[in-house]
């Protein structure tokens, strides 16, 4: 693999602080730099065509919508600085812990996620170029395994947000692409969800995704009053995205591999 890769993964920061050296397709990219006030050598989402200064109510969508308008690889994917795709099997060690998450009620909550602190064993454990590329040969996108809820999309939605959210979304939706409409119904009806707005998807179809997206999301911002999210609430935009990935992917039945996360639990950043 070359500097001249059509691949790469962005890996998406939000404040100073290390960054996980793997290989020269994880580009690390500050979401949010517009306003950051400490510097940062990590290259940000604040030039070209950006939305930078949304950053505390789009999350990584800053930073993904920087990547969609001023990048052209062919193979492009979103993580996050401690969540990282694996394919490889969970050592023996971390296989017999999960066996416990069962007797503690924690399958569900655990499910598709390898919690740990190992930097050192992990790392290499990270999704390589040629395994993305061997994927994509059958798959059109690889996701992190879905999230097993313990109530409906919906239902969850409403029990840590705002659920006049969802009703707007299917307002939109029904306005601009109703051929949406039963994909939205699928989604908030079923109990398993893609979350972390991760994913590796090929140039066309990351293109068709993001202008749907984005379409989406700018008409629900100018119908919301974003002064009235704060605190955790304050990052609206991104939880929407999350549950509007899921109906892209529903509705264009793609080919979809789904693999475990690795969230590294203590990777230390400057406050």
């Amino acid at each position: 693999m070359t500097d001249l890769s059509e691949t790469r993964i962005y890996v998406f920061h939000y404040k100073c602080g290390p960054t996980l050296e793997i290989s020269p397709i994880y580009q690390p990219i500050m979401a949010g730099k517009a306003r950051l006030s400490a510097s940062s050598d990590v290259p940000g989402d604040n030039t070209g065509d950006n939305i930078s200064d949304k950053n505390h109510y789009y999350s990584e969508l800053t930073g993904i919508y920087w990547v969609w308008k001023n990048t052209q690889q062919d193979i492009v994917g979103s993580v996050h600085y401690r969540r990282f795709l694996t394919q490889k099997d969970e050592p023996l060690p971390h296989r017999i812990k999960r066996f416990f998450y069962y007797l503690a009620g924690l399958q569900k909550k655990r499910f598709g996620l390898i919690y740990t602190k190992n930097i050192a064993l992990f790392k290499p454990q990270i999704l390589t170029e040629d395994e993305i590329l061997d994927l994509l040969q059958t798959h059109d996108v690889i996701l992190p395994q879905r999230r097993k809820l313990k109530y409906t999309v919906r239902t969850h939605y409403s029990r840590y947000h705002n659920s006049l959210d969802l009703d707007l979304i299917e307002s939109i939706i029904n306005e601009r692409c109703p051929e949406y409409l039963n994909a939205l119904q699928q989604v908030l009806d079923g109990k398993r969800l893609f979350a972390n707005n991760m994913f590796i998807m090929k140039r066309h179809d990351f293109d068709r995704c993001m202008t749907w997206l984005f379409d989406l999301l700018f008409e629900f911002e100018q119908r919301i009053k974003l002064s009235d999210y704060q605190g955790y609430q304050e990052r609206i935009m991104g939880f929407v995205a999350e549950r509007l990935f899921n109906v892209w992917f529903t509705h264009e039945n793609l080919r979809i591999k789904e693999l475990p996360v690795i969230y590294f639990k203590h990777f230390k950043f400057e406050k």
